[in-house]
């Protein structure tokens, strides 16, 4: 009786009775997506850091290159690697770790390395510590202490600083253990803040990334690597050649300087300009690998 009462109150005078058919049904597919040139970022930060600091990047090159490109996230560096092998992203940004490893696997081509922001066309990798932390003082008090590191494939974040490591008598087997952050240069700094390893091993400039999360005066450098080649801009082998030379013209002309779109682009990236690179630029990589003993293939 409720329910006839609910559905007569429903029904006033003047209401046209509305008949809906279920046997008419309309399949709504998704809009395909645009051929685009696949472009990522070695996730070496969140999605959203590397959405922010590239998608300015992204839309210049499309712009200047007419092509359509497209910023992919891969959710790890191996999956970055993997991605790359299959076909998934044309313009690979990475560190030289992992560059090396794309061009020995699959043939990536080097098209230019980054200027950083202290105007040089390397980087070097950090350990740190708590400032607080009495027992770690010198490079030598890291033995038989618990490390963090960023990644097996992270340059500034493991590679460079297991190399400074070796060259001053310390091995993987000195350590009380070492473990990997997933890829994030955050998840270091804040694991070592919070006291959860010892020590961590970042990229420099990393701390930056953290100060509004955390007082990054707590944190001291322990030691800093030194420098070896910079992140670099690779094409996939699949792409045309005439492709590729188009998009390394396009990165070459952006004009720190003297020119403030551009100005605006890089700043957002975290670097002032480009030096044309090929893959000889990073046998120093190669080199370091022999040394520490780690796979390239």
């Amino acid at each position: 009786m409720l329910l006839t009462a609910v559905l007569l109150c429903s029904c006033g005078d003047g209401e046209e009775t509305v008949k809906v058919s279920l046997s008419k049904r309309q399949e709504i597919t998704a809009r395909p997506q645009r051929p685009a040139i696949t472009y990522a970022y070695l996730p070496q930060y969140s999605h959203t850091e590397s959405f922010q600091r590239h998608h300015r990047l992204v839309e210049y090159l499309t712009e200047e290159t007419g092509m359509l490109f497209r910023q992919v996230f891969p959710e790890s560096f191996a999956d970055h690697i993997n991605m790359f092998g299959q076909g998934k992203i044309d313009v690979s940004f990475s560190n030289p770790f992992v560059y090396v490893k794309l061009a020995n696997r699959f043939g990536a081509k080097a098209m230019a390395r980054i200027i950083e922001e202290d105007g040089r066309a390397e980087f070097r990798g950090q350990i740190i510590a708590r400032k607080d932390n009495e027992a770690i003082q010198t490079l030598e008090d890291c033995r038989g202490k618990s490390w963090i590191a960023v990644d097996p494939t992270s340059a500034g974040g493991y590679l460079f600083p297991l190399g400074h490591f070796v060259e001053h008598g310390l091995h993987i087997r000195d350590f009380k253990e070492v473990v990997f952050a997933g890829g994030r240069q955050e998840n270091v700094i804040l694991s070592v803040y919070a006291g959860l390893h010892d020590l961590g091993s970042i990229r420099e400039g990393s701390l930056k990334v953290v100060e509004k999360k955390i007082d990054i005066s707590q944190i001291k450098i322990v030691a800093t690597s030194r420098p070896y080649p910079g992140w670099v801009y690779a094409s996939s082998p699949r792409l045309p050649q005439e492709t590729a030379n188009k998009i390394k013209a396009a990165l070459l002309k952006l004009d720190y300087k003297g020119n403030p779109r551009h100005r605006t682009i890089l700043e957002a990236a975290r670097f002032i300009g480009f030096v044309p690179s090929d893959d000889r630029d990073f046998d120093p990589i190669r080199e370091l690998n022999k040394m520490v003993g780690l796979e390239l293939d």
